[in-house]
């Protein structure tokens, strides 16, 4: 839905994953052998996706300012189960937090996550205000107050509504 440019770093691969989801059509990329492969997800790991999907998805709507969309499991709970590694790059020395090699989606999200909060670009990671979007962007305003994926659709529709609204 977005033509926002994709989130950086490794929070891209949180935004994809929100995204997989169309509220709008229904229309649910998991449901396909393409699509889980994408993420890497054996068919039998697709439920603990959906809640992991719907709980980032809550995460982003709080960045903007929003309630969560439904009831979900927190974040956090989620993030919890996720072993993280100390990797030290042996040229200069920096560290960061890394999921083991091959590990399931549910490490690399956390490690996704990790980095966002080290460099500052977690709380940008937002879902769109719009009750039948919810698409995940990355709000680059200088201000940080994006509402919408994209302002030419759902802001647009939002302010429309607001408009007629007011009535004559």
């Amino acid at each position: 839905m977005s033509e926002r440019s994709a989130a950086p770093g490794a929070l891209g691969l949180v935004e994809s994953l929100v995204n997989t989801l169309d509220l709008e059509t229904g229309a649910d990329a998991l449901d396909t052998a393409d699509g889980r492969a994408r993420f890497g997800i054996p068919a039998d790991e697709l439920a603990g996706v959906r809640e992991l999907r719907e709980s980032l998805r809550a995460a982003l709507l709080a960045h903007a300012g929003h309630r969560p969309h439904r009831t979900v499991t927190p974040l956090g709970e989620l993030l919890a189960r996720a072993p993280l590694y100390v990797t030290v790059d042996p040229e200069d020395g920096s560290a960061a937090l890394a999921p083991a090699p091959g590990a399931p989606l549910l490490d690399r999200v956390a490690a996704a996550v990790a980095e966002g909060v080290v460099q500052g670009t977690w709380m940008r990671l937002k879902a769109c205000e719009a009750a039948d979007c919810h698409w995940a962007y990355y709000d680059r305003s200088p201000a940080g107050r994006g509402r919408w994926c994209s302002m030419q659709v759902c802001g647009a529709r939002a302010k429309m509504r607001r408009y007629r609204a007011k009535g004559p």
